[in-house]
C-alpha cells in the first residue's frame, strides 16, 4: 500500500503559552493532491502548515512529510523542496519582481550551485515563463512598490513555484484581495496546480475559494483542532469563475458553513495553562 505523502498521525500540539493548538489530529494526503484546511478561526490551520513544513515539532503524535519525519535524524532522503505563499507576499523591495521571483534559486539546493552561471539566463527565462503565465508578461523589471497587491500575490505565486517544490503550502494566501482580483488568481493557480502537480495544503476561510480550487476539503474543529469531516471535491477541472457559483457549489459552501457552526458551537472549554508543556 502506498504511503501518504503527508501524514499527521495522532498529533498534539501544546504551545508554551499554554495553548492546546491541535488535539490527537490525523490527516494524510497523497502525493499530488490539493487540499483545503477550513475551520473555526483559531482552530489551528496554520499549525498543521507550521508542522508540515517542519517549523514546529508536535507535542506528541508523529508527522511524516516526503518520508522523513519531523523532528528525527536527516534520512538518507532526496531534499524535499517546499514553496510558500502567505496573504502578505513580503517581496525585497531592492529587487526586481524577476529577481524577487529567482530568490528560491539563489538559496534551494540543487539550484544555488548553478545560480551564478544561470542567474541571467536559464533561471530568468524560467522566472518570465511564470510571470507571463500569471499575466505579469513584461513587468519582470519593475519593482514592488511599482505593482499592486494583486499582481504583487501572481508574483509571490511564481516565487513559491519557480523551484519546481514537491509540496506548496499557501495560508490564505488571497485573503487580502478584492473578490474579483481573488477569482482571477484561482484561475492562475488552478493552471499552475494543473500543469505541475505539487502537492498542496491550503489554508482559508473562504469556503467558495476551498470548493473551486481543491479535491478535499478538511473541516476542523474549534481549538483543540482535530479534523472533524474530509469532503471530497467531484467537480471537473478546469473549474471557472462560474463552477464557483454553480448550484452544486453552494450546496457544499453552506454544508461546509454548517458544519463549522456546529464546530464553534461544541467548542470545549480551554483548560488552565498551569503544567503547560511546548
Amino acid at each position: 500500500m502506498t504511503q501518504p505523502f503527508i501524514s499527521l498521525s495522532d498529533v498534539t500540539l501544546r504551545y508554551r503559552t499554554g495553548t492546546l493548538a491541535l488535539d490527537r489530529t490525523d490527516l494524510a494526503i497523497d502525493e499530488g493532491d490539493f487540499v483545503a484546511l477550513v475551520g473555526p478561526s483559531g482552530c489551528g490551520k496554520s499549525t498543521i502548515l507550521k508542522l508540515v513544513a517542519n517549523l514546529l515539532q508536535p507535542s506528541s503524535g508523529v508527522v511524516v512529510v516526503g518520508g522523513r519525519e519531523a523532528g528525527a535524524p536527516s534520512l538518507p532522503l532526496p531534499r524535499l523542496r517546499i514553496g510558500l505563499a502567505f496573504q502578505n507576499p513580503t517581496m525585497l523591495p531592492w529587487l526586481t519582481i524577476r529577481q524577487n521571483v529567482m530568490v528560491p534559486l539563489k538559496i534551494v539546493p540543487p539550484f544555488r550551485a548553478e545560480f551564478a552561471a544561470k542567474k541571467k539566463g536559464e533561471f530568468a527565462d524560467r522566472a518570465e515563463a511564470l510571470l507571463e503565465q500569471v499575466g505579469l508578461k513584461g513587468f519582470g523589471d519593475k519593482r514592488p512598490w511599482q505593482l499592486s497587491g494583486g499582481m504583487l500575490q501572481r508574483a509571490s505565486l511564481c516565487r513559491a513555484l519557480v523551484h519546481d517544490p514537491q509540496l506548496l503550502l499557501l495560508d490564505e494566501p488571497f485573503g487580502a484581495l478584492d473578490q474579483f482580483t481573488r477569482e482571477e488568481l484561482w484561475a492562475a493557480l488552478q493552471a499552475l496546480w494543473m500543469d505541475r502537480k505539487p502537492t498542496v495544503l491550503l489554508v482559508t476561510h473562504d469556503l467558495r475559494e476551498a470548493a473551486t480550487l481543491a479535491n478535499r476539503i478538511c473541516v476542523m474543529s474549534a481549538r483543540p483542532g482535530r479534523i472533524l469531516e474530509d469532503r471530497a471535491v467531484t467537480l471537473p477541472r478546469p473549474r471557472t469563475v462560474e463552477t464557483s457559483y454553480a448550484p452544486e457549489v453552494a450546496t457544499l459552501v453552506q454544508a461546509l458553513r454548517l458544519r463549522i457552526a456546529e464546530a464553534r458551537s461544541a467548542a470545549e472549554p480551554e483548560p488552565s495553562p498551569a503544567g503547560a508543556m511546548a
